[in-house]
């Protein structure tokens, strides 16, 4: 008898056995199954979280590093001011042809005082700018703060949505040397400026700037308590300029405070790195900082949830294998004296093989059938369970504390911002899942059968029936 044929006899023969195998099985199939969708659904959550968030990297003056260069060479005694260094533009530009990214942008941030218009919240007349000096309460620091940029739309405002266009336009790359500005809608209606109006400012010594208004933006941005006292720190008084305007009022050229390149995918942030440090910037004076801290808190629980499933996915193959093992050993060791007599009338040693192997595959394909049809349900259900606790956890933990906030000084603005975990997982069963369930079970039932089978085989077939009790 064909050997096919005598795995389906035996298949049905032995009914108990071949549903207590399948229920085995099925278990073992669904829980892959389930493990193997998280994990692609975590995937594509990842993705879609990247293309969303993006990442940053910020070219800046390594502090520490320069703090430690002057210390050495002022070990003579003495204090020595630390003397901070200016990004050149030139170094700037080294990266901003690369590959990993898409887009970038230059701050030069410094504050101004209001010559011939009043910042919101300030007692003091346009014309008091005329009596010399910073006077009726004016602060040295100025009445505005001025942002120099490249694009204003990639601020970070703008970008968080913070910020939004009411009237004109956006400051581009072709403003950079120009005299324009942006205000905010605040300052404009108080100083009934439009779009095409123009405004002027100085700096400390005097040098003045006359900025054409081309837009006027609205901002969301929360009031700082301490803006009573410094006027510059209220939103409503920030004018984005093109940062060769804030180079104009701070005395300097050709450099600024910092670079940021936004990249097209966070986790290329390490290899735009590895590139920048093969060009000509001095890493002695500067730093690139990664800033990917919005992915990463909205990806924490996801990427869990996709840990945990890949250990799932492992430890159930192992152990299925494990237990599968022993079922078809005892199966074996039953069937002995059945194997001896096939082997006595001349059947060959890797038919008897290849017909246990027929026998596990058509309960596996059944258990297949079945974990099909309910490893979605099974893992929506585990996959939304560990999110949750995932997500728990992770709120319960990534509170800052109110009095950090309160010990930032006036010149440091807040980095921090809010964003949404992913907290939901599209799972659905793909065919790159079911293939890989394919896979996996081939090699449990592979070795779960030849390797017992193996062991008995390997006697002769006198000694299979002469020990046969």
């Amino acid at each position: 008898m064909n050997f096919i044929k005598r795995a389906f006899w035996s298949v049905k023969a032995r009914m108990g056995k071949s549903i207590l195998l399948l229920i085995v099985l099925t278990v073992i199939s669904v829980l892959v199954l389930s493990g193997l969708t998280i994990q692609t659904a975590a995937d594509q959550s990842s993705i879609l979280a990247r293309e969303k968030l993006g990442g940053e990297v910020t070219l800046t003056v390594d502090r520490e590093k320069l703090m430690e260069q002057q210390q050495g060479e002022n070990q003579g005694g003495g204090r020595q001011r630390f003397q901070s260094f200016p990004v050149p533009i030139e170094s700037a530009e080294e990266l901003i042809d690369s590959n990993y990214i898409k887009g970038y942008n230059y701050y030069s941030t410094t504050s101004a005082l209001a010559k011939d218009f009043t910042a919101v919240g300030s007692d003091d007349t346009a014309d008091s700018s005329d009596q010399g000096g910073f006077g009726g309460g004016r602060m040295m620091a100025g009445d505005v703060s001025v942002e120099g940029i490249v694009f204003s739309d990639s601020t970070s405002s703008f970008i968080n949505g913070d910020a939004s266009i009411v009237e004109g336009r956006h400051l581009t790359k072709e403003d950079v040397n120009k005299d324009v500005t942006l205000i905010e809608e605040n300052l404009a209606s108080e100083n009934d400026l439009k779009v095409g109006d123009v405004i002027t400012i100085s700096n400390s010594d005097g040098t003045e700037s006359t900025l054409e208004i081309v837009g006027v933006y609205e901002t969301t941005t929360e009031m700082d308590e301490r803006a009573q006292d410094f006027t510059f720190l209220n939103p409503y008084n920030q004018l984005l300029v093109p940062y060769t305007v804030a180079n104009t009022l701070k005395g300097t050229t050709g450099s600024i405070d910092r670079a940021v390149y936004y990249m097209k995918d966070p986790a290329d942030i390490q290899s735009f790195i590895a590139d920048a440090e093969k060009s000509a910037i001095d890493f002695d004076q500067f730093k690139l900082d990664a800033n990917d801290q919005l992915y990463q808190q909205m990806m924490g629980p996801i990427e869990n949830v996709a840990s945990f499933s890949n250990n799932v996915v492992l430890l159930v193959t192992i152990a299925g294998a494990i237990i599968l093992a022993l079922i078809v050993m005892m199966t074996i060791r039953e069937r002995k004296y059945e194997m001896g007599v096939l082997l006595a009338i001349g059947e060959k040693k890797g038919k008897l093989v290849s017909q246990f192997l027929v026998e596990i595959l058509i309960v596996t394909v059944l258990a297949m059938g079945i974990s099909t049809l309910s490893g979605n349900l099974v893992a929506n259900q585990l996959g939304e369970q560990l999110l949750q606790q995932e997500i728990s956890q992770s709120d319960g933990t990534a509170e800052t504390p109110a009095s950090f906030n309160s010990r930032r000084m006036p010149f440091q603005p807040s980095n921090v911002q809010d964003v949404d975990t992913m907290n939901e997982l599209s799972i659905h069963t793909t065919g790159e899942d079911l293939m890989k369930l394919f896979g996996i079970g081939m090699i449990v039932v592979l070795l779960s059968t030849l390797i017992p089978s193996l062991t008995v085989l390997r006697l002769n077939p006198k000694a299979i029936l002469t020990k046969q009790d």
